[in-house]
C-alpha cells in the first residue's frame, strides 16, 4: 500500500462555532490559525452561518493543506468551496452516525446541522444566501461510513442516491476508494460516529457505533490510500465539554492518526495560542 501523504504538512485551521453561536472554550492548538467569527446581522440562522463560512472558505484556500478543527458539521461546505478553488475534481469520504442527508424540504426537525453532506451533494441549493462558489459533488464520488442513525425520510433520500455506503472498516473504506480512482481527497470525521458511550459530552451521542481505536485506524487507511488535501474534524461536544482534557486528548488521537501532532495551549480556547494566528474575512460584518 502506498502512501500518498507521507511527510507531508497540515495547516491547522480552528472554526470555533457551532452552527451560527460562537464556542468560546473551543480548544485552540499551538500554531493553528483560528477564524475570528465575524460580527453577525440579525436574521435568520442560516444568514448568519454564511458569514461565518465566508470567513472559513478564505482561511482554507489560504492553507496548503488545511486540516479544520470545527465546532459542527455544515462549516464542511465552506471547507470543500475553499478547496475547490485549487482542485477542479474532489472527491469526499464522510465518517458519521447520522447521514447528514436532511434537506429542507424531508427534515423532520429542521436542524441544519443534519443537512451538511446534501448541502455538499447539491440538493439544498436555496438555503443560504451565498453559495460561496460551492460546486455540487456529484453522489459518485461520495463515500458515507457508518451513518447508522438516520431518519426514515433521509434513509430514503440515501436509498435513491448515488452515495457509497460502506461502514467505518478500513478494508471497506479503502475497498471503495480504490473503485473512486484518483481524485483528490477530502477526509471528513464527525466524532459521533464513535460509540456514544466513549465519547462523553457529545452533542449527538449514538450507540452501537465503532470504538476510538477502528475510527483511527479508518483515517489512517484514508491516509494511506488516496491524496488527501484537506481533512475536517467536527468537534461536536457540547460546549462545557469541548475544552476538557478528555477531549483534547481524543482531538489529538485523530490528528496523529492524519499525522499530524498537537500541542495546546495551557488555556486552550480561551485565548488564540501562542504561534498562531487569528483570520477573518474583510468587508464581512453587521
Amino acid at each position: 500500500m502506498t502512501d500518498h501523504n507521507t511527510g507531508r504538512a497540515w495547516d491547522l485551521i480552528v472554526t470555533p462555532w457551532h452552527l451560527d453561536e460562537h464556542i468560546p472554550a473551543f480548544p485552540i492548538p499551538v500554531t493553528a490559525t483560528q477564524v475570528i467569527p465575524p460580527p453577525l446581522p440579525e436574521g435568520p440562522v442560516a444568514v448568519r452561518m454564511n458569514r461565518l463560512h465566508q470567513a472559513a472558505a478564505d482561511a482554507v484556500a489560504q492553507a496548503a493543506r488545511p486540516l479544520v478543527l470545527s465546532g459542527d458539521c455544515p462549516t464542511a461546505r465552506a471547507a470543500v468551496a475553499g478547496i475547490q478553488r485549487r482542485h477542479q475534481d474532489l472527491a469526499v469520504v464522510w465518517l458519521d452516525a447520522h447521514g447528514d442527508f436532511n434537506t429542507p424540504a424531508i427534515t423532520a426537525s429542521g436542524y441544519i446541522g443534519g443537512m451538511a453532506l446534501a448541502m455538499l451533494t447539491g440538493r439544498a441549493p436555496g438555503l443560504f444566501d451565498d453559495p460561496l462558489g460551492l460546486r455540487p459533488i456529484p453522489d459518485t464520488s461520495v463515500i458515507l461510513a457508518d451513518a447508522r442513525d438516520l431518519d426514515p425520510a433521509e434513509r430514503d433520500a440515501l436509498d435513491t442516491s448515488q452515495v457509497r455506503r460502506v461502514p467505518a472498516d478500513p478494508a471497506a473504506i479503502t475497498s471503495a476508494l480504490g473503485e473512486l480512482g484518483p481524485a483528490p481527497v477530502y477526509l471528513h470525521l464527525d466524532i459521533d460516529v464513535i460509540d456514544g458511550a466513549q465519547i462523553p459530552g457529545a452533542r449527538f451521542p449514538s450507540s452501537l457505533g465503532p470504538s476510538l481505536t477502528r475510527i483511527e485506524e479508518c483515517l489512517a487507511a484514508v491516509c494511506a490510500t488516496a491524496d488527501v488535501v484537506a481533512a475536517y474534524i467536527a468537534c461536536a461536544w457540547l460546549p462545557g465539554r469541548v475544552s476538557d482534557p478528555t477531549t483534547r486528548d481524543t482531538i489529538a488521537r485523530f490528528t496523529r492518526a492524519l499525522g499530524a501532532d498537537l500541542a495546546w495551549h495551557e488555556s486552550a480556547g480561551q485565548r488564540p495560542a501562542e504561534g498562531g494566528q487569528q483570520v477573518v474575512s474583510p468587508g464581512i460584518g453587521s
